[in-house]
């Protein structure tokens, strides 16, 4: 069944204007039936399709609407009522369209608001307008023309008619349009609200972060923990052996420790150990490497895919970096200034589990670079 049904009421006598008329009805009516398809898959792609060619066929008629008022001469001020007439016309139906998906009853909506349109705007604004063409024609000014229009001896039947499709029309575009804009703020309250939970996932990850980093990280020297050194430890070892590549790690021990502390005071002594610790990150040259503390006054460096010789090489620098600070040590047996002694262990681990092998290797250097006199290091045999 067609929403709008063509007869002799709506011709104006124009023949241009109502061949156009009749196929913007035709439009309408093949929408209607679009949206009644039971085909649901190419429903929407019909839809989309159908409705372009509204607007396109719409547009076209407009303009030569228009052309054909200024060709005539008609009033200017009639052309333009009636050219905003078009132009609010369109900019309704686009908007509605767009805000379909989120109107109750689509369809009804739509096809109700363009077949009240086009009956409001025919029989009122186009029959208006071919009245005046005919009086330009017969030799009616275009001004008298336009202001009989006012005074033109519309039936009553006519006028009630216009009337209660006006009010039909009126009462659907102001439906629509608070529909829209209800659905424009439940978008708005939408967006909001997701970008108000992104802000807060945003602030929850960077807490949980933080609180990450704070429990790897020595709140003293601001480096890796023992608890992190095991973890990075056993996956570096475990990562050496898979790719049959070595692994060397640093143990460091800074020199009379306990008698700098006696000697100089604690927090002189925490500022040491500090500038140890930077010192020692200074020597290291990849990301991959690590130092944290082991213990007290003993720091530890992981070194991935390093054999001796490179170990020992950075082994060196830690020494000569240290000694470089220049920090006074009163109570040392040693030097002058703050030293530390540094064990070296390297090797392919012979299985992913070898850490703490590793460690007792290191830590057994340490010893030995102790025992011989400190300020020095020593690589642990192989």
């Amino acid at each position: 069944m067609d929403a709008f049904v063509w007869d002799q009421n709506f011709i104006t006598g124009v023949e241009d204007v109502d061949v156009q008329h009749h196929a913007l009805v035709d439009l309408f009516n093949e929408l209607s039936s679009t949206f009644q398809s039971t085909d649901l898959d190419d429903r929407e792609a019909l839809l989309n399709d159908t409705f372009a060619r509204l607007v396109a066929y719409t547009e076209y008629h407009f303009a030569d609407e228009e052309a054909l008022m200024r060709g005539v001469g008609i009033d200017p001020r009639h052309i333009v009522s009636h050219e905003a007439e078009h132009a609010h016309f369109v900019e309704q139906i686009r908007t509605i369209w767009s805000a379909r998906h989120s109107m109750p009853d689509t369809a009804e909506s739509i096809i109700g608001f363009l077949t009240s349109w086009l009956g409001l705007h025919i029989l009122g604004t186009d029959q208006a307008l071919a009245r005046q063409i005919v009086a330009i024609g017969a030799g009616t000014t275009p001004e008298q023309a336009w202001r009989n229009e006012k005074d033109f001896p519309e039936s009553k039947t006519t006028q009630a008619l216009l009337k209660l499709i006006a009010r039909l029309y009126h009462v659907l575009a102001q439906q629509n349009a608070g529909l829209i804009d209800v659905n424009r703020q439940l978008e708005m309250r939408v967006t909001g609200r997701t970008q108000e939970l992104a802000h807060a996932n945003e602030e929850l990850l960077n807490a949980n972060l933080r609180l990450e980093a704070f429990s790897r990280t020595d709140g003293l020297l601001g480096i890796a923990n023992r608890g992190y050194f095991d973890e990075r430890l056993a996956q570096a070892c475990a990562a050496a052996f898979r790719r049959e590549q070595p692994l060397a790690l640093l143990m460091i021990d800074v020199d009379h420790f306990k008698q700098f502390n006696d000697c100089h005071g604690h927090p002189k002594g925490d500022a040491c150990l500090q500038a140890v610790a930077r010192a020692v990150e200074d020597t290291l040259t990849r990301s991959t490497d690590l130092v944290a503390r082991y213990g007290g006054e003993e720091l530890a460096v992981i070194l991935p895919d390093t054999d001796a010789e490179g170990a020992t090489t950075v082994a060196a620098r830690v020494v000569a970096n240290v000694a470089a600070l220049g920090l006074v040590h009163g109570a040392s047996q040693v030097s002058p200034c703050v030293s530390v002694s540094v064990g070296v262990a390297a090797q392919v681990p012979p299985h992913k589990d070898g850490s703490s092998r590793l460690v007792e290797e290191a830590d057994a250097a340490l010893y030995e670079a102790k025992a011989g006199g400190r300020n020095r290091w020593v690589l642990a045999p192989r």
